[in-house]
């Protein structure tokens, strides 16, 4: 697969001056929609998770008329449920050094200095008050006995700031959102439509001005008109097949609209997170995850031997190896993911992994139980204890839980300016689905804050701004009819080819080939395979799919086939980017490029940029949006 090199692309909308007052002076220089010229205009939000649940509640609340759509039933379904650890803020409850400028400096270094200045530094300030709206709206948070809300460590940081609900989070914020949601839904100016699925973006006039969408249930091609669009639509990382990441979790929605214009940024980068349930048969269709949380109280180890299959009890201190807390000192177990991840995958290439194949490593609790008691320990984590029980038929609480790095987030995503606002004018793009804040890892726990503060904070000011500018016209018809053309086109396709395999049997075929060759580790070799086998495998897909019914109803082996064909796509974009892309940094880490003692060796004179990829009918256009440190020295990541 081959690119171009296109025009550098640079952020226009992050202002000048100290960086502590810029989000200040974005917000006042942002243009403002009076309150009876809000009711006329109309904003549409896909997705209601935690990004797009809190953007469509916030809109509504201003004033606008907004259209909310999910593919599932409810929007508390969201995979925003699923987080488990906590959401980070730098309020300094425990007055252990931390500050805004601290969690923006772990966030910028946690992400192996690839990220915007301007962004995270803005995405700390608005930390602090994700906290107070989320207690204000009665989520609740774990508290100390004298009832001020508690924090704990999370990986990359040495401060308690991740503020948590047990081992729930995702659930209780996500459940505050989804009540401001409602609110909104009962009050008229958010309109619900559940069991809808989004298939493009209708760009006319050289602007977003609505949505295709299918009716899940009845099969029904809608159209959807706005004055503009905002997708909160989460992350791909189901395109390994197996991850952490609910089952219909896709990339259909920023993929659909990379097609329209919209650039994607950094796709290679894609988060392997260290403490997950190891994969236990070849049917398996998912995985699960142990909360990062778990490594406060928790310590990794494994055998000191090669091939020593004792059970872990039989096998005396003087012969394990807390390999994190020996290699990495400083922060022992609490090393950002992608090293964590990487110094597992180490170990057990050593031959002293543990559980079947070797493809495990213990997180044992037992001197936190003697230390703690097991009634403390059971507080902080008995649901996670209890769902690993489940799972594995062991118990945690005598016996250290097996555990593997899994895929569970993707660091890229549409490209966005400081606005959040995509290459196409008028799409927005929100939470895990750009690729703003993270850089090339994203430390643990932001994600919840990162999601929270574009849909509550961020979203609803620029947005204002950009719908200030209007009106902006009729939509022309002629748009629309192509893109209600598009969306049948590809569902006739699918329909009519009456092939032999299922969807899922080439997602499952596909996810491998990614795993093993853009997975943990990459390598020139490995990523010239996958691009050479993707290609083969779609044209094979699209020649021997098997869709079986028809589009006029409820069809899932149709969803699943259209998710199944955008993540091929994908797939051979991110490998293309991973090819390009010869440093090791973060999440993506190429062999070819690493310290002496493995660790990820970045090429800052050559690679310090943001690949925004733009799609073409010739082939992909790179274009380069350079970073530019003032506040922050790009150095060697060291955690030890």
């Amino acid at each position: 697969m081959k690119y171009t090199i296109g025009e550098p692309i640079r952020d226009t909308k992050a202002p000048e001056g100290p960086i502590e007052d810029r989000w200040d002076k974005r917000r006042f220089s942002a243009k403002l929609v009076n309150p009876a010229n809000k009711r006329k205009l109309t904003v549409i939000v896909v997705g209601t998770g935690l990004a797009g649940g809190s953007a469509a509640a916030t809109l509504g609340e201003l004033g606008y008329q907004v259209k909310s759509f999910c593919y599932q039933d409810s929007p508390r379904r969201a995979h925003s449920i699923a987080a488990q650890g906590g959401i980070n803020a730098a309020k300094n409850y425990r007055g252990d050094g931390d500050s805004i400028y601290r969690l923006f400096y772990d966030t910028v270094k946690g992400g192996d200095f690839r990220a915007r200045e301007s962004n995270v530094y803005r995405l700390a300030q608005v930390s602090v008050n994700i906290i107070d709206q989320a207690v204000a709206q009665g989520v609740p948070f774990a508290r100390e006995y004298g009832g001020l809300l508690d924090t704990r460590s999370f990986g990359g940081a040495q401060v308690s700031r991740t503020f948590y609900a047990r081992g729930q989070t995702g659930q209780q914020l996500l459940l505050g959102a989804y009540q401001a949601l409602e609110r909104q839904i009962a009050a008229g100016t958010v309109e619900m439509h559940t069991r809808h699925e989004m298939l493009d973006v209708v760009v006319s006039g050289g602007r977003a001005r609505g949505v295709i969408v299918r009716d899940l249930v009845s099969g029904e091609i809608e159209t959807h008109l706005a004055d503009a669009v905002v997708l909160a639509t989460g992350g791909y990382g189901n395109v390994f097949f197996l991850s952490t990441n609910a089952k219909g979790c896709n990339t259909t929605a920023i993929w659909r609209a990379h097609r329209r214009g919209a650039y994607f940024g950094n796709p290679c980068y894609t988060q392997i997170h260290p403490t997950c349930i190891p994969v236990s048969g070849d049917y398996q269709s998912k995985l699960t995850l142990m909360s990062e949380s778990l490594r406060n109280d928790g310590r990794v180890w494994v055998p000191l031997r090669k091939g020593d299959d004792r059970a872990p009890g039989d096998i005396p201190e003087d012969e394990r190896d807390y390999y994190l807390e020996r290699i990495y000192p400083a922060f022992g177990n609490l090393v950002p993911r992608d090293i964590a991840s990487r110094a597992a995958k180490n170990v057990c290439d050593e031959g002293r992994g543990v559980g079947p194949g070797g493809l495990g490593v213990y997180l044992d609790f037992a001197d936190a139980i003697a230390r703690l008691g097991r009634e403390a320990v059971e507080k902080k984590y008995g649901n996670l204890f209890e769902m690993y029980e489940r799972i594995t038929g062991e118990d945690p609480y005598t016996r250290p839980m097996r555990i593997y790095p899994a895929v569970h987030y993707t660091m890229g995503g549409l490209w966005v300016d400081y606005d959040l606002q995509s290459t196409v004018p008028g799409l927005f793009v929100i939470g895990e689905a750009n690729f703003s804040d993270h850089g090339a890892n994203r430390l643990g726990a932001s994600a919840l804050m990162q999601g929270l503060a574009d849909g509550y904070f961020v979203l609803p000011t620029t947005v204002g701004d950009y719908l200030a500018g209007g009106p902006f016209g009729e939509v022309d018809q002629a748009d629309v009819d192509e893109a209600i053309g598009q969306v049948n086109g590809k569902i006739g396709r699918l329909l009519s080819v009456n092939g032999t395999r299922t969807a899922d049997s080439y997602h499952r075929e596909l996810g491998k080939l990614m795993w093993d060759y853009c997975g943990m580790e990459r390598t020139e070799e490995s990523l010239r395979k996958a691009l050479e086998r993707i290609p083969e495998l779609r044209e094979e897909f699209w020649n021997n799919v098997k869709v079986p019914g028809d589009g006029e109803g409820l069809n899932q082996a149709l969803e699943r086939a259209g998710r199944v064909a955008d993540f091929f796509d994908l797939a051979e974009l991110m490998c293309l980017d991973a090819l390009h892309r010869t440093e090791s940094c973060g999440g993506h880490f190429r062999a070819e490029s690493q310290t002496e003692d493995g660790e990820a060796l970045r090429d800052d004179e050559n690679f310090a940029y943001v690949a925004a990829w733009e799609y073409g009918p010739e082939g992909p256009v790179l274009h380069k949006e350079r970073l530019e440190y003032e506040y922050v020295k790009m150095s060697q990541r060291s955690y030890k």
